[in-house]
């Protein structure tokens, strides 16, 4: 699988938790939040744009930062 690699503006544990939220709803994902830098890492069989508008729902603002092969 291919993790991508998305930029959210969080600024606070709510923040992330919001993203951890939405994504749980989603479902078929495995993610990793890195709060400092404002990334979410996700693996997932989902296309790019249906993780970007899921983010999205948290109000914040998100990007696509693109793949990051998996180790």
């Amino acid at each position: 699988l291919q993790k991508h690699e998305f930029f959210v503006d969080m600024t606070c544990e709510g923040c992330s938790n919001a993203v951890t939220r939405v994504l749980h709803r989603l479902g078929g994902v495995n993610f990793d939040i890195d709060l400092p830098n404002k990334k979410v890492y996700i693996d997932s069989e989902h296309n790019v744009d249906t993780l970007l508008e899921t983010l999205k729902k948290t109000g914040k603002n998100a990007s696509y930062l693109g793949e990051k092969s998996a180790q």
